[in-house]
Parts: structure tokens; sequence; C-alpha cells
């Protein structure tokens, strides 16, 4: 069984629709990459996905013992995230809060979890310092360990390359890359149009008639035609 199966979802909020008759997989080893303009629907369905928010209408089904609190979520960054004042240790640990239950500290199996997740992201001699202090490359990848603390099975990317250089961008790429080829399922939401080259499958989200399938078939779709020409969408 797949990890999320969604038949024929329709999303909104105060029950006001955006984006209706969503069908789409995420299976073990998937690379889902999210497409869409502003506005079409793309937070929204993050949110559902997360369980923050509630479908207007479909069904959405976790299955192959996936729970809704091991989907590792790396939102796009603000300013108060870029700014904030902890150390790198300190933030990748806060990922394993789900794992603590009715602990009131972090114990060894969570620390344990902690370093193998930025060791295995190169990251942990960087553990003592502030992540305020850090590039935007290296906050990712902060970002990014503390997502795998919570998850072995699904990584949910918000917008990750966003305000990154292009070497940075394709040293990120790589990285979510070597991830899911070690097993875990990547769902990259995007405006970025090298993220196309990375994925199994694509979900291009329009209000109506939205596109689902393999990579091969978006590339021959009138959908990826109009994609290419735009160069990705704009993101403002």
């Amino acid at each position: 069984m797949a990890y999320i199966t969604c038949n024929h979802l329709t999303l909104g909020y105060d029950g006001r629709e955006v984006v209706s008759d969503l069908s789409f997989l995420v299976e073990k080893g998937d690379y889902l990459c999210i497409l869409g303009e502003n506005g079409a629907g793309k937070s929204t369905l993050i949110k559902t996905l997360l369980c923050l928010q509630d479908k207007l209408g479909g069904e959405m089904v976790m299955g192959d013992g996936l729970n809704p609190y091991e989907i590792g979520y790396l939102p796009q960054q603000t300013m108060v995230q870029k700014d904030f004042p902890a150390t790198v240790w300190e933030i990748v640990l806060s990922g394993t809060l789900s794992k603590c239950g009715r602990k009131l500290f972090y114990g060894k199996e969570e620390k344990k979890l902690a370093r193998e997740s930025m060791e295995k992201l190169g990251i942990w001699e960087l553990r003592k310092l502030c992540f305020r202090h850090l590039s935007g490359g290296q906050k990712q990848r902060i970002l990014l360990a503390r997502a795998l603390c919570a998850t072995s099975k699904v990584l949910l990317l918000d917008e990750p390359i966003t305000g990154l250089d292009p070497k940075v961008t394709k040293e990120f790429y790589q990285l979510t890359k070597q991830l899911n080829e070690e097993g875990i399922s990547i769902i990259m939401v995007s405006h970025d149009i090298q993220a196309v080259a990375y994925a199994s499958h694509i979900l291009h989200i329009q209000q109506e008639a939205s596109f689902y399938g393999t990579r091969e078939e978006y590339e021959k779709s009138d959908y990826w035609k109009l994609f290419e020409l735009q160069g990705g969408m704009r993101h403002e």
C-alpha cells in the first residue's frame, strides 16, 4: 500500500474551494515534485498532508505504516527562522520531539538520532554554532537534518532552494537525490524548473484539470511545454 493515497481531493479554507479533483499517490522510493502557480493550492495541500487542515472533499489515506507525525517537514524559511538565536544542535535535536512522548527531556535515543542525521548531512562540526550566523546553504542542511529526525519514510520540502545560489542549489538537489536513493520518499514543492529533472513523478496543480504522472509523461505533456516556456513559475 502507498504511503499516501489521495482520491478526488477538494481543498480550501473557510469553506472556500481552492482546488478540486486532485488524485495522486506517494509510494516508497517516490520523488514527487509539486508544481503550480501562486494561489493554485500548493500551500493548502501541504497543510492537508500534514493534517493541519481538513480537506473539503475526497479521500486521503495514509498506509504502509506511515503516521502523520512521521512526515519530516522543511518549511519555507521566514526572516524569523533565518535569524533564530539557537545553536545548530538545539535546532536539529528539536526534530525528535515527536519521539519523546511524555518525557520532559531528550534521551539518549533522541540525541543519537540527531547526531546521526547531522553526520549524514555533513554538519556535525557546526553543532555548537549559532544558527543565525550561518550561510543559507548551511541553514538548509540544518533544517533538513531536523526534518530527518522525524522520519525515515517521507520528507516534505516546501520551496527549499529559494534564496540559494546556483552552486548550493545543485548541492541541495544532489543531497535530496541521495536521500531518495536510500529509500526516503521525497515530496518537493517548487517553482524551479531544475527540480523536474530529479523527480520520478509530477503533480502540476491547477484549479481544474491538474496533472499527475511520471516525469516522462509530464515532459511529453502540454503542462511541461507551458512550464518550460515560462522557465518555471515565478515566486512572488
